[in-house]
């Protein structure tokens, strides 16, 4: 336990050395970015000694100090937790990869500053996925928000400004209007902050009370996305693709679900749910999913289709979370990893087109594919996933929130998923159409110096191995399904 113990404060203390390093190493740029690969990957050490001991049923601990009496900034690593470090910290040594290519390619500005908030953003991330109480979780997740700001804010452009002052203002606005109270009354209500297998409220609230209280979560934890509190995500999509991929499979919008589903186990607990008190959830969750599709089908910028397109998806999270049914809270947690991998390939992509051929639309990638197939080949892969679709981990997760739906007798959440599927292929098949089957229109042919094809080296080996991975997933989901099931026992 001692091991796992000095694991956890690796875990978080690793990024923020790495930072240090980092910042100290900017003047000579093969060094820095040796410096963000290597702490990347003592990252993902650290984080995968913990699966051996948390699989075989230990939850290790460990307290640092007391803010109040019986108020303490403390750390349990159990299963859901355990999946979420895997996922930022794994995917944090791709985009690190990715993030050379893409920030040479394109001559970017202030790139230590970058690699500091990069590295500064997955220990805010480890801190959550390890939090062992609502009160060290919010500080973390306010954490978050508040480092990954200049990464929105970038490009430092007028339009940055703008994308940063709502992502910020969503993000802190929904945690202190709605978060904090909710956590504050759960304290007052429950007596304790602590997560707990089966939840802290059960026969402690019931009734209005209790959906009322449900309602401050899932709308106060803004980074899920959860409609009307979305606007913050294609707001940032101003920000370097890097950021994008952070944004929106790394750690942010992860970080969000996580939430969601956390709060429902360890918090609610499904058993005290099932009273009534979640019934409106599976609507709000449905109508994001279809409202942010049907957004997605008609916007021609790439960047924001795939914003919405991330909408949609994360409301996968809070639907499996809300019907409550064994089969769908491990969707849930599978689609987490499942929409991790499928999407940062997406993003990959977009940012490989924009840096070797300049293009943000998806009406100007026709015949983009036969001068970038590794790239498009790439985009099918994540498309595939995102659409729920095999050879792809999304497949899973669908296949196992369509179950979970079926067998708590909620047709409403099969036919949103049929259509939510139907509207997913309606926007992603059109560019796949494009891209191989159809010739650059006249005065819209790729950049002549950009002929070679595909984009910088590390970015297009990124971008195949979220690819292989988004297909690996499908063959061998083990150990996410595996940490789902054990989620439910505590």
């Amino acid at each position: 336990m001692i091991a796992a113990q000095t694991a956890i404060v690796a875990a978080l203390l690793v990024p923020l050395a790495g930072a240090l390093a980092i910042s100290l190493l900017g003047r000579w740029p093969n060094l820095r970015e040796a410096a963000t690969l290597t702490t990347a990957a003592l990252l993902f050490f650290c984080v995968v000694s913990l699966l051996g001991p948390v699989s075989a049923g230990a939850r290790p601990e460990l307290t640092l100090f007391e803010m109040l009496p019986g108020l303490p900034i403390a750390f349990r690593v159990e299963p859901l937790g355990m999946l979420f470090a895997l996922v930022a910290s794994g995917l944090w040594i791709v985009n690190s990869l990715y993030s050379i290519g893409y920030m040479r390619g394109n001559n970017e500005q202030k790139q230590t500053r970058f690699y500091v908030c990069f590295a500064g953003a997955l220990a805010a991330a480890m801190g959550i996925a390890f939090a062992g109480n609502l009160l060290t979780l919010f500080l973390f997740y306010e954490a978050l928000t508040l480092i990954t700001y200049p990464l929105v804010t970038h490009k430092g452009h007028e339009e940055a400004k703008r994308g940063g002052r709502t992502y910020l203002a969503l993000l802190i606005g929904t945690s202190m209007l709605f978060l904090l109270p909710a956590i504050a009354f759960t304290w007052h209500v429950a007596g304790t902050l602590d997560f707990a297998a089966g939840g802290i409220l059960a026969g402690k609230l019931s009734g209005t009370a209790l959906a009322a209280l449900l309602a401050l979560y899932m709308f106060g934890i803004g980074k899920a996305a959860l409609m009307p509190m979305h606007r913050w995500l294609p707001a940032a999509m101003v920000a370097p693709t890097p950021v994008s991929a952070l944004l929106h499979a790394v750690a942010v919008v992860k970080a969000g679900v996580f939430c969601v589903l956390k709060v429902v186990v360890y918090v609610f607990g499904a058993e005290t749910l099932s009273s009534g008190a979640a019934a409106w959830l599976p609507w709000v969750a449905g109508f994001t999913i279809i409202a942010a599709s049907t957004v997605a089908l008609y916007a021609d910028n790439l960047k924001r289709r795939l914003a919405y397109s991330t909408v949609s998806q994360l409301s996968y999270v809070v639907l499996g979370a809300a019907l409550l049914a064994p089969y769908s809270l491990v969707a849930a947690a599978f689609h987490i990893a499942a929409h991790a991998l499928g999407k940062i390939t997406l993003f990959f992509a977009a940012g490989a087109i924009y840096t070797a051929a300049h293009k943000t639309k998806v009406s100007e990638l026709d015949g983009i594919g036969r001068l970038m197939p590794w790239t498009m080949g790439a985009f099918v892969v994540g498309a595939l996933s995102m659409i729920g679709l095999p050879p792809a981990a999304g497949f899973v997760s669908k296949w196992y929130l369509l179950s979970g739906a079926m067998s708590a007798g909620h047709w409403a959440v099969v036919a949103v998923l049929t259509m939510s599927t139907l509207l997913n292929a309606g926007y992603f098949a059109p560019i796949v159409y494009r891209a191989f089957f159809r010739a650059p229109a006249a005065g819209q042919g790729h950049d002549a110096h950009h002929a070679h094809g595909e984009a910088p080296l590390p970015m297009v080996i990124a971008l195949t191995l979220t690819a292989a991975g988004t297909v690996l997933l499908f063959f061998f989901p083990d150990v996410p399904l595996e940490l789902g099931r054990a989620m439910l026992k505590g």
